[in-house]
């Protein structure tokens, strides 16, 4: 089963770090995304720019209306997602746990779908 885990971060938390604590937060999320990738797990993952750089899209009424930022009104703010193929959604929990940054953000765990249902998005 696939997993989207996404993990969210607050920007302040991570720019309050001194070098030595973002080398080391670095480092070790780093040798956690080899592990995962080493033992096949990992399908992909990446950082996003600041949620400076967002942008949230909408259409309402035939007219696209676009914010800058994200639509929530939340500090913690989506830092990256890893994608991971794993047996169960427990094991997906237990990645996600492991993952550096859950020790200060939080990390989301969705199934993907993997084929749009023909009678309704959500059950």
């Amino acid at each position: 089963m696939k997993f989207m885990c996404l993990a969210y971060e607050e920007e302040a938390t991570l720019n309050a770090l001194s070098r030595a604590e973002w080398d080391a937060l670095r480092a070790e999320t780093i040798a956690y995304v080899d592990s995962l990738r080493a033992n096949g797990t990992l399908v992909l993952t990446n950082a996003l720019q600041s949620v400076r750089t967002a942008a949230t899209v909408r259409v309402r009424g035939g007219a696209k209306l676009v914010t800058d930022g994200p639509y929530a009104e939340t500090k913690e703010m989506i830092g990256g997602f890893f994608l991971v193929d794993v047996k169960d959604r427990e094991e997906a929990l237990a990645l996600a746990a492991a993952w550096p940054s859950a020790r200060f953000g939080t990390i989301e765990v969705r199934p993907i779908e993997e084929h749009l249902p023909e009678e309704r998005r959500y059950f």
